[in-house]
């Protein structure tokens, strides 16, 4: 049960995903900007059809359907197990947790939509990140917890086997 009560974390993290993108396909429309610091950060609404950073758009609709329907399956069948395996840790449990309630986001933008949509958007000088959304930034958030967890996590010994 106490197991169970553990989907509230990807649950919390996909339904402030949702809210936000609700929020902002509302406010704007596509390719429009509302400065939130001047010259810093812009609520700018994008909508990605590929996969990290863009990539992919060049393979048609149909392909990039089934690629990204296969590997998000794949993805959260291999990371809800662990997010509900026994022995997760709970750092682990908040890690997987702020993952896959980003990673079923961002999926369900690919199954309404056919493209993520993006509004987060960074500009530093002449330097300008990839707009992206809160479902992106739980998966990131999640990633360096657990790589960090699993950098700090004392090893375990090694023994030699027996034959």
């Amino acid at each position: 049960m106490k197991r169970l009560l553990w989907l509230l974390l990807p649950a919390t993290a996909l339904a402030a995903d949702i809210g936000s993108k609700a929020w902002i396909l509302r406010t704007l429309g596509e390719g429009e900007s509302l400065p939130v610091i001047k010259g810093f950060f812009y609520l700018t609404l994008n909508f990605n059809r590929g996969a990290i950073f863009g990539s992919l758009t060049w393979l048609p609709e149909v392909a990039r359907f089934a690629v990204f329907g296969l590997a998000g399956l794949a993805a959260l069948i291999y990371f809800g197990r662990l997010f509900l395996a026994k022995g997760t840790s709970t750092w682990d449990r908040v890690a997987l947790g702020l993952i896959l309630g980003g990673a079923m986001g961002n999926g369900l933008d690919r199954l309404v939509r056919g493209a993520v949509v993006d509004f987060l958007d960074f500009i530093l000088g002449t330097w300008h990140y990839w707009t992206f959304n809160v479902a992106d930034s739980f998966i990131l958030i999640g990633a360096v917890l657990y790589g960090l967890r699993m950098l700090l996590a004392p090893k375990a010994e090694h023994r030699p086997t027996e034959n």
